[in-house]
């Protein structure tokens, strides 16, 4: 698992969150992980360039 950033909607705030790469149904990348406060999803969409 890999460290992201992102914003969580239940703290208000960003948040660093270890989290894993999938591809969406339109083909975009995401990283999706849990809140490490709240325990809330996250979600952090990476494009569509290939994840290294």
């Amino acid at each position: 698992m890999a460290q992201y950033n992102g914003y969580c909607v239940k703290c208000k705030e960003k948040r660093d969150f270890e989290g894993t790469v999938e591809v969406s149904k339109t083909g975009m990348n995401m990283a999706k992980g849990i809140c490490p406060v709240c325990g809330t999803k996250m979600n952090r969409i990476l494009g569509k360039a290939p994840v290294a």
